[in-house]
């Protein structure tokens, strides 16, 4: 990172809004997805901030993604809910399903939303950290943009990373906040050890045909990522998907649109979201103060050797966020000439003169 520069999460902020507003979104959505993306900038999850801005324009500029959809409930009960995101921006549709699913949570006890004609909404910790932010469990997961991954014993790519999010409120702990890919790396991770030219682990992707670990980034493309845990994180990964997309009417399998692949046809990407009001069980100060005892439990046991501390799920990203907040964020310099050719396309002030 020594080649990196420190940029402030306004700056960062900012400069997003106005690419997202040059690509001809309207001023409250790119207010909103402006900072949805920044979120994952202030949380440490690189790879689904502001390095995926040019991605996002890409698809605005080619008509792949609305940038003035109209996104609305298709079918609710009282505890369930279907929204159709008329291809519009991922966080746009994620944050309206589930401020959704959070009402319904308020009024029925849980709240499951699912989405459909959705698109790339970031990291997905996002959506269950606002669910928690209300004193509720959070659950979120995603069929990926891209499929990456082969079933369990297979050489084909179809199925995604699939990600889940889960997010369990605390009193004074952080909160647990459980972020995955149900991949052993994700690709936005192997993406950035492509823009740094660095190996990959063995481990992380295998050949297609030989079956051979691919350590070179640059041919992650003759292979297929592996699943966490063998045939468990496979199993995983094909279960999000089938409640994340076929569930909604969304895509899965082979009828998976590359988010960034060429053509404007759009993704139908499948997302779904769940709140559960801890109320409903029991008393919310009994609860903090529970789960407060058995976070403490939990750091101060006893480690392994090579090991100098016990990290909780949370814990880094809540420490990430002030850090960032207060210090800005570390954007290398190959990032930053990409956003500045991006701002001379749509005309906007560069992210360096910010």
């Amino acid at each position: 990172m020594t080649d990196a520069r420190r940029l402030s999460i306004a700056a960062i902020t900012a400069f997003t809004r106005d690419a997202l507003l040059a690509c001809g979104v309207p001023a409250a959505d790119a207010d909103l997805a402006a900072e949805k993306m920044t979120e994952a900038d202030l949380t440490g999850f690189d790879a689904h901030g502001i390095a995926r801005l040019n991605a996002y324009c890409q698809t605005l500029k080619s008509g792949r993604t609305n940038p003035k959809p109209n996104i609305k409930v298709i079918s609710r009960s009282p505890a369930t809910a279907l929204v159709d995101g008329d291809d519009g921006i991922g966080h746009l549709v994620m944050s309206y399903a589930t401020n959704l699913a959070i009402e319904l949570a308020r009024a029925s006890g849980v709240g499951w939303v699912g989405a459909r004609n959705s698109n790339h909404a970031g990291a997905a910790g996002i959506y269950a950290d606002m669910i928690v932010a209300q004193g509720m469990v959070g659950i979120y997961a995603a069929v990926s943009t891209i499929n990456h991954m082969a079933p369990w014993g297979g050489a084909e790519a179809l199925m995604g990373t699939n990600p889940i999010a889960i997010g369990i409120p605390a009193g004074k702990e952080a909160p647990v906040l459980l972020d995955i890919a149900t991949s052993v790396s994700s690709f936005g991770n192997i993406r950035q050890h492509l823009a740094a030219n660095k190996p990959l682990q063995e481990g992380w992707v295998v050949h297609s045909k030989t079956g051979e670990p691919i350590t070179d980034a640059k041919k992650v493309g003759e292979g297929v990522l592996l699943p966490i845990g063998g045939h468990k994180g496979s199993g995983l990964a094909l279960v999000i998907g089938l409640l994340a997309g076929v569930l909604n009417g969304a895509a899965f399998g082979r009828a998976v649109i590359d988010f960034m692949g060429p053509g404007s046809q759009p993704t139908n990407t499948g997302q779904f979201v769940i709140a559960l009001d801890v109320a409903r069980f029991i008393p919310p100060d009994v609860f903090a103060a529970e789960m407060d005892r058995h976070l403490n439990d939990l750091r101060s046991s006893p480690t392994l050797p090579g090991f100098d501390a016990i990290r909780l799920p949370g814990e880094d990203r809540q420490k990430r966020r002030l850090d960032r907040g207060q210090n800005g964020v570390m954007v290398p310099a190959g990032l930053l000439k990409q956003l500045d050719d991006l701002a001379a396309k749509l005309s906007i002030t560069p992210l360096a003169g910010r």
